[in-house]
């Protein structure tokens, strides 16, 4: 069994606990997820099951889309409603005020990574830092907010759809906004609605995938979220070399996409038949090849 499956998580489950539960349905020790969600989060969390989880580290690079509510006034240790709080103030701010710094965070952002997360630093969690009460210096990530879309603002709360790059905390980009606007902030609420191709209209349910007797029925194909990875069909002549990871010369491939170019990553298939991933190198000779980095034959 190989594939992936687009489940919606419940808020107060951890990602690891949907793995789990994704392995007692399969009997397939060979699962993972492709970017944790907090425990108190809700959404879209793409599993990989069996040789799918080869291309998890493709779909932890992808986009996300998030639902979120930030709640002004108020300072948590965790940036987050659930925290303990350390500060509340009145936001005597405007609506307009307060529509105009969100948007002002669209573009590259520089943002400080939270204690109360899973980075490590000298082999140490820093949540687990946190709960010791030490703090440490974090150094910012350049980050990408690419959309904003705010949904409604009232009684201290805005509601608002964001689309990120990987690695963006939500919770501190509240925290962000709040600092801004001299009142302090927080997230209230957080629903994962699109990670790569998958959406929050197709995921299913545990409950759904546990009452599902045929599991691949419901799996998405290794390459469905690949699609933004630049595609190379080989000739049936080729598969030897294919299948055994050898480099190919692309002076005997038919090219037609633009996205093709020297170090960057491609998609491989063997008369559309998709077998792997490899990256375009050029050799002494300057001749360009395919060098594979993973088959899934």
């Amino acid at each position: 069994m190989k594939g992936i499956l687009n489940i919606l998580k419940p808020p107060g489950m951890t990602s690891h606990d949907v793995v789990s539960r994704v392995r007692r349905k399969t009997g397939i020790k060979k699962v993972g997820h492709t970017g944790t969600l907090d425990p108190n989060a809700a959404g879209v969390l793409p599993i990989c099951i069996g040789q799918a989880t080869k291309i998890s580290q493709y779909l932890l690079d992808s986009k996300k889309t998030y639902r979120a509510e930030l709640t002004l006034g108020i300072k948590t240790d965790t940036q987050d409603i659930y925290g303990t709080v350390l500060e509340t103030k009145h936001p005597n701010v405007s609506q307009d005020l307060i529509e105009e710094t969100i948007l002002s965070f669209m573009g590259e952002y520089n943002q400080i990574p939270p204690m109360y997360s899973a980075l490590k630093v000298k082999g140490k969690k820093l949540y687990e830092l946190a709960r010791d009460g030490i703090e440490v210096k974090r150094e910012p990530r350049k980050l990408t907010i690419y959309n904003i879309d705010i949904i409604s603002i009232g009684d201290c709360r805005v509601l608002f759809d964001v689309t990120c790059s990987k690695g963006t905390y939500i919770r501190t980009l509240c925290h962000d906004i709040g600092e801004l606007l001299g009142c302090g902030g927080v997230m209230s609420f957080l629903l994962r609605t699109e990670s790569s191709d998958f959406s929050i209209h197709s995921a299913i349910t545990l409950e759904e995938m546990q009452d599902t007797e045929d599991i691949k029925k419901i799996l998405r194909p290794i390459d469905y979220p690949l699609k933004h990875i630049a595609k190379i069909n080989l000739d049936n002549k080729y598969k030897n070399l294919a299948l055994n990871g050898n480099k190919i010369f692309l002076d005997k491939v038919s090219l037609d996409d633009s996205r093709i170019i020297e170090n960057n990553i491609v998609r491989i298939y063997l008369e559309q038949e998709f077998i792997g991933i490899g990256e375009i190198k050029k050799d002494t000779s300057q001749k360009f090849y395919i060098k594979f980095s993973r088959l899934f034959t």
